[in-house]
């Protein structure tokens, strides 16, 4: 296996972002979408051609990415709920970007649930997420909103 385990953790939560708006969107189950990246998407070319340097998600941690899956959605009632408490008055979840639930849910779950992850590298992490989908204010909010949540569930 290539990449260092940062970059295979970053390939991960990429990867994890997309299966959780495709379960989303799509409704399909945890472990479905788990299984599919597992067989079609991990050491497959992007859009399924054979691999190319650069251009697989074969340098995932598939073990992090599973985790961080099924994590999310096994929390996803406390996650949110930490995510709602941190948003402006009035919002609520379902009024943003798919995608920019995902990012959250996931970030949120990471502060909440994996301790040996620096609260630093979560939100860099996925604040560059948001930058890969969006040129707007999205990972401006994304980094105000991990922020606060790593601020509830990570006491300092």
């Amino acid at each position: 296996m290539s990449g260092t385990a940062h970059s295979m953790r970053s390939v991960a939560r990429l990867a994890a972002i997309q299966a959780l708006y495709q379960m989303e969107v799509s409704g399909a189950g945890v472990e479905a979408v788990i299984r599919e990246f597992a067989d079609h998407r991990f050491d497959q070319g992007v859009e399924g051609d054979a691999p190319t340097e650069g251009d697989t998600l074969a340098s995932a941690d598939e073990a992090f990415f599973a985790e961080l899956v099924r994590g999310v959605v096994g929390a996803q009632r406390e996650i949110d709920s930490a995510v709602v408490k941190r948003l402006a008055a009035g919002w609520r979840l379902e009024r943003l970007d798919a995608t920019v639930r995902a990012i959250l849910r996931a970030g949120a779950f990471e502060l909440a649930h994996r301790a040996d992850v620096p609260t630093e590298v979560v939100i860099d992490e996925y604040v560059e997420l948001a930058k890969s989908f969006f040129e707007g204010p999205e990972p401006g909010f994304v980094n105000g909103a991990l922020d606060a949540v790593a601020q509830d569930v990570r006491p300092r």
